[in-house]
């Protein structure tokens, strides 16, 4: 398992998958081309490039350089950095027929041609147990999925809806699943930060 610091930005939930198995650190998908249209991604993409950077992550064909391009243009040059995976013509293994320009695309390319791409971007990555959190302050104790369902945003009837409550006080997408908010709340707030923001959410409960 990889460590990078970077946020990564892939285009969809197959890509995420792959990297996953790869990579420890944070994922984003785009959603394709709803990127143009989500206001709520583009501003958590913009805070994290802000945080941590930005690393993007697109397929070689015209669509992944469209949202490429798009990306280029709303976050600050010093803050993004750009990995290219090589032209490959093939399909994946789970589709029944190539793509329009019949390039794999990221969840289809080899893990090593990944990790190639990723050095020549001049990406900082380090080898680390998959168990490590991605939290760098020692200082403060690392958010879990533990700490979560004791705050009632996750494994509870009304958890949902508390959390999606929660997402919009922090002005994050609705979508935000409960394994990403807890990579999210590591990256972006201090673990006091957040205890403030959950005696916030205790306050407005209707």
């Amino acid at each position: 398992m990889i460590r990078v610091r970077e946020a990564i930005i892939v285009e969809g939930k197959y890509d995420k998958i792959k990297l996953s198995s790869i990579l420890d650190g944070i994922i984003l998908e785009t959603h394709g081309f709803r990127i143009f249209k989500d206001k709520e991604q583009m501003q958590l993409i913009r805070k994290l490039a802000a945080t941590r950077g930005l690393l993007v992550l697109t397929d070689s064909d015209s669509a992944g350089f469209v949202i490429r391009n798009y990306l280029a243009g709303s976050i600050p040059p010093e803050q993004i950095r750009h990995a290219y995976i090589p032209v490959l013509l093939g399909k994946e293994k789970r589709k029944e027929k190539p793509s329009k320009e019949g390039r794999l695309g990221v969840e289809g390319m080899p893990e090593e041609l990944i990790l190639q791409a990723l050095r020549r971007a001049g990406v900082k990555t380090e080898e680390c147990p998959k168990e490590t959190p991605l939290k760098e302050d020692p200082k403060e104790k690392p958010i879990t999925k533990l700490d979560l369902f004791q705050w009632g945003l996750s494994g509870g009837p009304e958890s949902g809806k508390r959390r999606l409550r929660f997402l919009k006080q922090l002005e994050l997408p609705e979508y935000v699943s409960a394994n990403a908010l807890v990579q999210i709340l590591n990256t972006m707030f201090t673990r006091s930060e957040v205890e403030k923001e959950i005696a916030r959410l205790q306050e407005e409960k209707v």
